[in-house]
C-alpha cells in the first residue's frame, strides 16, 4: 500500500525524536488505542508523570462482551495462565532492560506489589538449542545471520555480565554442556537441545494476574478515562491525526493519538515492512495431582533452534506453546488504515483471527504435532504427550524484521505515536516499559533503543530473524487449518 505525499505544517507540539527533551511540550489531551501491557503501561506512566498532569488520558479498547468492563480483552496476547520473565537476551540492551523488569518483579513484600500474590514464580529458565552451524573465528554475527545456538551462547555471555553489577546472582548461572546435563536439571526424564545453560534467577508471570493487576493500578490512578470500542479508523485532516473513529459512529479527539493496539495496529496504521501479524500455537493439559508433584521443580525450558517450550505446571494444568515465524492470516481488515490506499483496491494484511471472532476456532494440526513433540522430548510422562488438549490457542504476535519493538513517532503525520512490535517478548517488560514509552512521547527514547525502536526503511516481506524462531516462515493460516 503506497503511502499518500504528504508535507506536515508545523506541528501543535513538538514530535521529533531527536529534539532536546526540555524541547518537548505535552499535549493536553491524549488517546491511547488498546489495552494489553503497552498501551496500559504507557497510560500508567503518563499519569504518575508531573509533566502529563494538566493532560486528559483515555484509553479506547474493544472488550470481550462477557467482561464489559474488564481491559484487555481475553483475547489479547497479554492475557494467558503464563508468560517467560527473563534478561536472557543474545541483545545485551534488551538483556539489561530485562535485568531491569526483574527486579520489579521479584518486590513481593506487600500484596499490591507486582510479583506478589503468586504473580511471578522464579522457577528457573533452561535455554538450550540444537547444534547450528561451525562457526569461524571472529565471525561477526547480527540478528539477521544468528542461529539458535547463537542466540543462546550470546545470552549466556550476556547475563553472565550481568552479574558483575549483581554479584549475588552469579551462582544462579550454570552452563549445561551435553545432553545429559541438561537432562538432569530438567528433571522430567526428558531433555531437548545439546547444548544450553540454566538462570536459576529467570522464572514465569502469571500473565492474566499480572495484566488484572496492571489495570487496577492504572484505575487507581484516578486519571483515566476508559472507553470500550472497536477504533475503525483514526480521525486525520490534512498530515495531522486528531482522533479515532469507534464502529458505532462515535469519535473520540485527542492532540495526540498513540496506537499500541499489538497484533492489531496494521489494521489502523500502514505497517508494511515494519510490522505484521503472525499466530502463535498453545496448547493446554490437564495433568493429574500426582503428575503436578513430579513436575513440581521443573524449570521453564525453551529450545531456541525448534521455538519450542514448555512452563511449570500451575493448579494442574500444563502449558506447551512454540516461539515460531508463526501463521499469517491475510485478509482486507473491516477497520481502516492511516495513511490512506492512493487507489481503491487495498492491499490485504495479516490480521488476527482470535476465539473471540470465531469461537470453534482451533490450532492447525501442523502446530499441534509440534506441540506434542515438544511433551514427548521434554516431559515424557507416561501418555502425557497424547492426550487431549483442554484448550488451544493462536496468540498473535506483531513481529517486525529485526525481532525489536516499534515505538516512535509516525514519520508522516503529526500527533501519531505508535507503540507496537512485541514480537512475542514484550509482557516481561510490563515493570518498565510504559516508562521507556513514556520518555520516547517526550523525546528521551534511551539511547541504546533509538534506532532500534525507529521507523525503519521499508522491507518487502517482514519475517522476524533474530535467531529466536522455531517452525517455517510464511505459513498461512488458513491453509494449514484446511490441512488439519
Amino acid at each position: 500500500m503506497a503511502p499518500a505525499a504528504i508535507s506536515p505544517p508545523p506541528p501543535s507540539f513538538s514530535t521529533s525524536q531527536t529534539s532536546p527533551p526540555g524541547a518537548f511540550s505535552p499535549p493536553s489531551s491524549i488517546l491511547i488505542v488498546g489495552s494489553g501491557v503497552f498501551g496500559l503501561s504507557t497510560a500508567l506512566a503518563l499519569a504518575r508523570r508531573d509533566i502529563f498532569s494538566q493532560c486528559t488520558i483515555t484509553v479506547v479498547d474493544r472488550c470481550d462482551p462477557s467482561k464489559p468492563d474488564t481491559f484487555p480483552a481475553s483475547d489479547a496476547a497479554s492475557v494467558d495462565t503464563s508468560r517467560i520473565v527473563r534478561a536472557d537476551y543474545a541483545d545485551p540492551a534488551y538483556a539489561a532492560l530485562g535485568a531491569e523488569a526483574q527486579a520489579r518483579w521479584r518486590r513481593q513484600s506487600e500484596p499490591t506489589d507486582l510479583g506478589a500474590q503468586g504473580r511471578y514464580h522464579e522457577s528457573g529458565l533452561l535455554l538450550v538449542a540444537d547444534a547450528g552451524p561451525a562457526r569461524q573465528p571472529g565471525e561477526i554475527l547480527d540478528k539477521s545471520n544468528m542461529t539458535g545456538m547463537d542466540y543462546v551462547r550470546s545470552s549466556w555471555a550476556n547475563v553472565l555480565s550481568l552479574t558483575l553489577s549483581s554479584p549475588e546472582l552469579a551462582g544462579s548461572i550454570r552452563e549445561l554442556p551435553n545432553p545429559s546435563a541438561i537432562r538432569e536439571r530438567l528433571g522430567t526424564g526428558g531433555c531437548s537441545g545439546e547444548w544450553g545453560y540454566i538462570n536459576e534467577g529467570s522464572g514465569w508471570a502469571d500473565a492474566a494476574a499480572s495484566t488484572a493487576w496492571l489495570f487496577e493500578r492504572v484505575k487507581e490512578t484516578g486519571r483515566l478515562t476508559f472507553v470500550s470500542g472497536t477504533v475503525s479508523s483514526l480521525e486525520y485532516q490534512g498530515s495531522s491525526v486528531t482522533g479515532a473513529r469507534l464502529s458505532d459512529g462515535r469519535t473520540l479527539s485527542a492532540d495526540l493519538v498513540v496506537v499500541a493496539a499489538g497484533a492489531w495496529t496494521g489494521g489502523l496504521v500502514d505497517l508494511s515492512g515494519q510490522a505484521t501479524a503472525t499466530g502463535q500455537v498453545l496448547g493446554y493439559i490437564d495433568i493429574t495431582e500426582e503428575e503436578q508433584q513430579q513436575l513440581a521443580n521443573m524449570p521453564v525450558i525453551l529450545n531456541l533452534t525448534s521455538g519450542l517450550f514448555i512452563i511449570p505446571p500451575r493448579d494442574r494444568v500444563l502449558k506447551v506453546a512454540r516461539h515460531a515465524y508463526g501463521y499469517l492470516n491475510p485478509i482486507v481488515p473491516a477497520t481502516t488504515q492511516l495513511p490512506p490506499a492512493s487507489s481503491p483496491a487495498t492491499q490485504p494484511i495479516s490480521y488476527p483471527l482470535t476465539h473471540l471472532s470465531d469461537p470453534t476456532l482451533s490450532i492447525p494440526q501442523e502446530g499441534a504435532d509440534d506441540l506434542r513433540r515438544a511433551l514427548a522430548d521434554m516431559v515424557p510422562l507416561p501418555g502425557l504427550a497424547d492426550r487431549p488438549f483442554t484448550k488451544t490457542r493462536l496468540c498473535w504476535y506483531s513481529d517486525t524484521p529485526t525481532g525489536d519493538f516499534l515505538i516512535t513517532y509516525h514519520p508522516q503525520y503529526n500527533g501519531l505515536f505508535v507503540a507496537t512490535g512485541d514480537s512475542g517478548h514484550g509482557f516481561k517488560f510490563m515493570p518498565v516499559l510504559g516508562e521507556k514509552i513514556v520518555n520516547c512521547i517526550s523525546h528521551n527514547c534511551p539511547p541504546e533503543f533509538v534506532d532500534k525502536w525507529s521507523w525503519k526503511p521499508h522491507t518487502e516481506l517482514v519475517i522476524t530473524v533474530d535467531g529466536s524462531r522455531g517452525g517455517k516462515p510464511g505459513l498461512i493460516l488458513a491453509d494449514e487449518l484446511g490441512r488439519s
